[in-house]
């Protein structure tokens, strides 16, 4: 067994007091870690550690990693490793952003990441990296009662924006551009002109024009900046006696007019600018202009909050009554009609079934809770058609924007979903890490199992169903008069063993 495929994703057991959690934040331009510990309801940084591996300097226009860059990644993740190479894998949560989730083949960069890191690496997408980014700044810098507020993260390949009302998103927007991809986009030789300038900012500001009425007419009260390149453009701002540190209307056109003067990035220099980030300050700048040019901003002020604070609050989250997983199925389940007796009746005998073969099979807690929700889900294509339901259902699950879950949880529950009847298709499983594969592959027998036990939609309380597993057979064990008097379901359990060929389970029915 390879080392990758032992490792655990976060866990949803909750937290306990005085346990220590690390984040991971794999962006675009830089790497960072917090160490925090949790105490009397509250988080105590320990650690902090940051290096900047610019990802997204190595993403190539065929979606592959440039091998330096890859190099340089997994030696910062080795040593990021060692520090938290005590803590168990349930309390570590290393989250992938932009580069990643642009790369062709992603495992390319998670396997070999994953096994420098020694723990599992997820994926986000954009719109989930916004709600964690504005969980941070909204944890580290409480909102004020009924009070909106906006916030910018501007990464090395993506900016988000995000309007939220006290610690809840209203609405969550992510632009593929960040600093290190929009100053390689438009400034390639190190040359800046101002006509380089305008063309550019005209460009991005119609990706802004998206949603920028919308974000008007909703309004804020506040707007903050989170990621180093908002707060190294506030220091900027202060550096040159413009502000304080808060960045406004009239002092961003002044620290332009000091990037132009320039002329090019290498001869950028502007006080409290670290060298290591002065190569993609252009690109900052830039974003940052057409950002108060575009949602008439006046004034902003750097967070000391990030990502990697709101992935440390969401672990916190997880497991308990604050889950966000929970409540998007919940939201999902309303949304597309789905009969909350029935898929409680299939949660339930899912769930019997899981905890009769964990331990041989080794499922966890996290395995347990993915399987619940997609017993809570497998109905979802049913509001498409009838017909291939279960493959409408995947193809939602799969591409929309689920808040609380990863690329990989959201691959894993459209992987059940499809899987939970019929035949198996070619392919079911390819979005699925090596990690999770045997994991998905055994619940989705035991969710197909609980899903044709009631086939029928029958309130009728079922017998005692027994099933024991060894390696990849699975045994079910029925009443035979209980069976012999429900022919529908006999005639599909007869068909069944064929059904879990698909899934390199041999499934055996002594009733039969």
């Amino acid at each position: 067994m390879s080392a990758t495929t032992t490792l655990l994703h976060a866990s949803t057991s909750p937290v306990r007091d005085g346990e220590m959690l690390a984040a991971l934040d794999l962006g675009s331009n830089s790497f960072h870690m917090l160490v925090a510990r949790y105490t009397l309801g509250q988080l105590r940084t320990i650690d902090r550690l940051r290096e900047m591996v610019r990802l997204a300097d190595g993403l190539n226009g065929d979606g592959t990693l440039d091998p330096e860059v890859l190099a340089r990644a997994l030696e910062c993740l080795q040593r990021f490793g060692q520090r938290i190479q005590e803590l168990p894998p349930q309390r570590v949560r290393a989250v992938a952003t932009n580069t990643v989730r642009a790369l062709h083949q992603p495992q390319s960069f998670l396997v070999p990441a994953e096994s420098a890191l020694g723990h599992a690496i997820e994926v986000v997408s954009g719109r989930e990296e916004a709600r964690l980014v504005y969980l941070g700044v909204a944890h580290a810098q409480p909102p004020k009662p009924g009070r909106l507020r906006l916030v910018i993260d501007i990464g090395g390949g993506s900016t988000e924006c995000i309007i939220g009302n006290g610690y809840t998103p209203v609405e969550r927007e992510s632009l593929q551009m960040g600093c290190v991809a929009t100053t390689r986009r438009f400034f390639t030789d190190g040359k800046i002109s101002r006509k380089r300038w305008n063309r550019a900012l005209t460009e991005v500001q119609a990706e802004f024009q998206q949603f920028a009425s919308t974000y008007r007419d909703l309004g804020w009260d506040e707007a903050l900046g989170s990621s180093g390149t908002i707060k190294a453009i506030g220091k900027i701002c202060a550096g040159l006696q413009l502000t304080k540190g808060a960045i406004t209307a009239e002092a961003l056109p002044q620290v332009r007019e000091r990037v132009l003067e320039a002329g090019r990035i290498g001869a950028i220099d502007l006080p409290g600018l670290s060298d290591e980030r002065k190569p993609v300050i252009a690109g900052g700048i830039l974003i940052l202009e057409a950002a108060f040019e575009v949602l008439r901003l006046q004034r902003m002020i750097p967070s000391r909050a990030a990502l990697r604070e709101g992935v440390l609050v969401d672990m916190l989250g997880r497991g308990g009554a604050d889950d966000p997983r929970a409540a998007s199925v919940a939201a999902l389940m309303q949304r597309y009609g789905i009969d909350p007796v029935q898929a409680q009746r299939v949660e339930r005998t899912a769930q019997q079934l899981f905890d009769q073969v964990a331990d041989a099979w080794g499922l966890d807690e996290d395995t347990r809770w993915m399987l619940a929700w997609a017993s809570r889900l497998h109905e979802t294509g049913l509001m498409i058609a009838h017909s291939a339901y279960h493959v409408h259902g995947a193809y939602v699950l799969e591409h929309s924007d689920i808040a609380g879950f990863s690329r990989q949880e959201q691959a894993m529950l459209a992987a059940l979903v499809r899987s939970h009847r019929r035949s198996i298709a070619r392919g079911t499983f390819d979005a699925i890490p090596d990690r999770l594969l045997a994991q998905t592959r055994r619940s989705a027998a035991l969710l197909r199992l609980a899903v044709l036990l009631h086939r029928s939609h029958d309130s009728e309380p079922q017998p005692p169903v027994t099933v024991r597993a060894s390696g990849e057979v699975l045994r079910l064990e029925l009443p035979q008069r209980w069976l012999e008097a429900r022919p529908l379901l006999r005639a599909d359990l007869h068909g069944e063993p064929a059904g879990m060929a698909g899934l390199g389970i041999e499934l055996q029915i002594p009733a039969l």
